[in-house]
């Protein structure tokens, strides 16, 4: 058992409150932190990253470079997410033609989509539109730790604002907060969303999280209840009834790519969950379908390239042109706002 477990057992025993608990320690970097620091190796070099430590076993980094993503994430000490080959990459490498995005894509616990186009390159307008959108690769600004006490919980949060826009052109920003509970499991991303232009706006969104190894495995199963199940394409076709169930790595395998329609509570609340029996872990993830109603799901079993995607996101991912040609592109006004808030939850099973 690793020295923050140890700590969050006590804290979680003995109900510790910020008084008690300051009586058994000298700096809270034993109980959790955040520590920042800049990458210095390949394609990675020159980019800011802040660590994450809950003192319950999860920890993270957050990205201020590339839209305050989060590419690693473990819980203890075992790795929750997919990396690609390119790893974290610094977005000065971004090439926004065609499906080069793929040459910058890093996956971890979040990549993020949009925000005003995704899905595959198209044309649109008169726009040429690459894949899933810039918005991963701009770097925030007035990028801010702000953890601090909270009467008795020790709160992590760092907070920024990304924007992407041009003259004569479309403008967009997104206030970026990620927080957690010191000793809890829990990441809460909360995004708004303005468009502080002078013309309406496309305002497409997804949240490409990745699985992988050893957290995801064929242990692994995918426990979600849609209102409404389709195949993207005729690859995955074959898949649409074992789209909840994982496989062993295949030497040759298509990728499959399901979406799903999500139902909620009264409040519009809903979620799903990843678990591991073997691993004795789950991952849940909530949002509201109000603000998200729908759950790209990728499902890549292939050598190597071994990855469960669980993407929530306000439109079925397809590119902008066939969107507005649905009549199913959002519009987001000049001076207008929009709030996502997603929680990713992660526990021990009995």
């Amino acid at each position: 058992m690793s020295v923050n477990q140890i700590i969050c057992n006590i804290v979680k025993n003995m109900k510790m409150n910020r008084t008690e608990l300051l009586t058994y320690i000298g700096n809270l970097s034993q109980a959790g932190g955040c520590r920042h620091y800049n990458l210095t190796e390949g394609w990675s070099r020159g980019m800011r990253a802040a660590d994450i430590n809950t003192g319950g076993g999860l920890q993270y980094t957050v990205l201020p470079d590339r839209a305050m993503d989060i590419s690693l994430a473990s819980y203890k000490g075992i790795n929750l997410v997919y990396l690609t080959s390119n790893g974290e990459t610094n977005p000065a490498f971004f090439d926004p033609e065609g499906i080069a995005w793929l040459k910058t894509f890093a996956g971890g616990l979040l990549t993020t989509c949009g925000l005003t186009y995704l899905g595959s390159p198209c044309i649109d307008e008169g726009e040429q539109l690459g894949l899933h959108g810039r918005i991963s690769t701009t770097p925030a600004r007035q990028f801010a730790d702000l953890s601090d006490w909270n009467e008795n919980n020790y709160v992590y949060k760092l907070r920024g604002i990304v924007e992407e826009g041009s003259l004569f052109g479309k403008k967009m920003r997104m206030e970026r907060e990620i927080s957690s509970i010191q000793g809890q499991n829990i990441i809460r991303l909360t995004d708004t969303i303005s468009n502080f232009g002078n013309k309406p706006s496309p305002y497409t969104i997804l949240y490409h999280m990745n699985f992988g190894y050893p957290f995801l495995s064929e242990e692994t199963e995918l426990i979600i209840d849609p209102l409404e199940t389709v195949p993207r394409d005729a690859d995955a076709v074959p898949g649409i009834n074992e789209f909840r169930s994982i496989i062993k790595p295949q030497p040759s395998y298509n990728e499959q790519v399901f979406f799903h329609t999500m139902k909620g509570n009264s409040k519009g609340e809903t979620g799903l969950t990843i678990r591991n029996k073997k691993a004795g872990t789950a991952v849940s993830i909530n949002f509201n379908i109000n603000q998200l109603p729908y759950v790209s799901q990728w499902k890549m079993m292939g050598y190597g390239e071994y990855v469960l995607g669980i993407e929530p996101c306000n439109v079925r991912c397809k590119s902008r042109n066939v969107l507005r040609e649905e009549n199913a592109l959002p519009v987001l006004q000049p001076g207008k706002s929009t709030t996502n808030t997603i929680e990713i939850i992660i526990s021990d099973l009995p």
